[in-house]
C-alpha cells in the first residue's frame, strides 16, 4: 500500500505516540462493556497520499474551510492507521474519498478500490463530482459493487441538484447504493451548503440512501425532519456532540428525542483521521447523551451492519 508522509519534518505535526498507543485497550473496553462484537464506523477517510497531502495542508493551516484551529491527532502513515483501527476493534470502516473539482474522481476511486481490494474490513468506497461523465463512471462503479460513495458541498462548492447529478441519484436510488453527505453548513457555511439541495434530490428520487454527515451540523432540525420525511435517510454521529464541535452552541437538547425516534437510523461517524481528540472521546460523548444502551449499541454497531452487511465482500 502507498504510503503517505505526515509530518513534513515539522515536530509540531508529530504525532502522540505513547498517547496513541494507549487507547486501543480503552476504545475496546468501551464496546465490550456493551457486549458488541466490535465497532462500525461509516466515517472514516483513506485517500490517495497526494489528496491526503492536501487535505491536511488545509487543516493545518486553518483554511477559509476550517475557520478555526484543527490540529490532526492520528498523522500515520496509511499502514499504521489501518492496524490502529483494527486495534481499536473497528470490524467495519469507510475510506470516503471526495472530488473537489472535476477530472479527480477518477484519480480517487481508482485509489480507493485498491485500498479497499488490501484492507478487506474497510468498506469499498468512492466519490463523484457534477461532470458529464459521472453518470457513466458510477453506473459502472456500482454494477461492480461499490459499497458508499462520499461527496462534500461544501470542499466541492456544488449543489447537489446539479443538472448532472440527477441520473447520477436515479442511478443510486434504483441500486440502494449508501451515499454520505456533507451538506450542512458546519463548520464554516458556503454557497450551496445546507439542507435544500438535499431536499430537492430527495423529492425527485425518494428512494435514495443518504447519509447526512455530522447530523447535518449546524441545521440539525432541518435534516433530521428530512430522515423523518424519508425513511432511506440515515444521519452519522461525526464529530457531534464532542467538546470540539460544541464550542460555540452544540446539539440543541430539545432534538434529542428525535435522536431516538430515528434511532434505526443513527450511524456511528467519527472524522478519524483527522480529528483533534483520542477516538474515544466520541464514544463516550454519545454515551453521555444518557439515551440508553440499546440506542448505543444501535449506533455503534447494528445499524452500520444491517445497512452495509456485518462481513466484508469479496473484491
Amino acid at each position: 500500500m502507498t504510503a503517505d508522509a505526515h509530518t513534513d519534518h515539522d515536530p509540531a505535526l508529530e504525532p502522540d505516540r505513547p498517547g496513541i498507543a494507549a487507547e486501543p485497550e480503552q476504545v475496546r473496553a468501551w464496546w465490550q462493556a456493551l457486549e458488541l462484537p466490535g465497532l462500525f464506523d461509516v466515517h472514516v477517510h483513506f485517500m490517495a497520499p497526494a489528496i491526503q497531502r492536501a487535505v491536511w495542508a488545509v487543516f493545518d493551516s486553518a483554511g477559509p474551510k476550517l475557520g478555526r484551529p484543527w490540529p490532526i491527532r492520528y498523522r500515520l502513515e496509511v499502514d499504521e492507521r489501518v492496524e490502529l483501527l483494527r486495534s481499536f476493534g473497528l470490524r467495519r470502516f469507510s475510506g470516503l474519498p471526495y472530488a473537489h473539482k472535476p477530472g479527480v474522481a477518477a484519480y480517487l476511486n481508482d485509489w480507493a478500490r485498491e485500498f479497499a481490494q488490501q484492507v478487506p474490513e474497510s468498506l469499498w468506497s468512492a466519490t463523484f463530482y457534477p461532470e458529464d461523465d459521472a453518470p457513466t463512471y458510477v453506473g459502472e462503479l456500482v454494477s461492480a459493487g461499490v459499497e458508499v460513495f462520499k461527496v462534500h458541498v461544501q470542499v466541492g462548492e456544488f449543489p447537489l441538484d446539479a443538472p448532472e447529478l440527477d441520473p447520477v441519484w436515479g442511478i443510486l436510488a434504483e441500486a440502494g447504493t449508501p451515499v454520505v453527505i456533507h451538506a450542512g453548513s458546519g463548520p464554516v457555511p458556503g454557497e450551496h451548503t445546507g439542507p435544500r439541495s438535499l431536499a430537492a434530490v430527495l423529492a425527485k428520487h425518494p428512494a435514495l440512501t443518504a447519509i447526512v454527515a455530522h447530523l447535518g451540523a449546524p441545521e440539525y432540525a432541518e435534516f433530521l425532519a428530512l430522515a423523518a420525511r424519508h425513511p432511506r435517510v440515515h444521519l452519522d454521529t461525526t464529530m457531534v456532540f464532542t467538546e470540539f464541535f460544541s464550542e460555540g452552541g452544540g446539539f440543541p437538547a430539545d432534538l434529542q428525542p428525535r435522536l431516538v425516534d430515528l434511532q434505526d437510523r443513527i450511524l456511528l461517524g467519527s472524522d478519524f483521521p483527522a480529528i483533534p481528540y483520542p477516538y474515544l472521546h466520541q464514544l463516550e460523548s454519545l454515551e453521555r447523551l444518557g439515551l440508553g444502551e440499546d440506542w448505543l449499541r444501535a449506533v455503534c454497531w447494528h445499524n452500520g451492519a444491517r445497512l452495509f452487511g456485518a462481513e466484508p465482500r469479496a473484491i
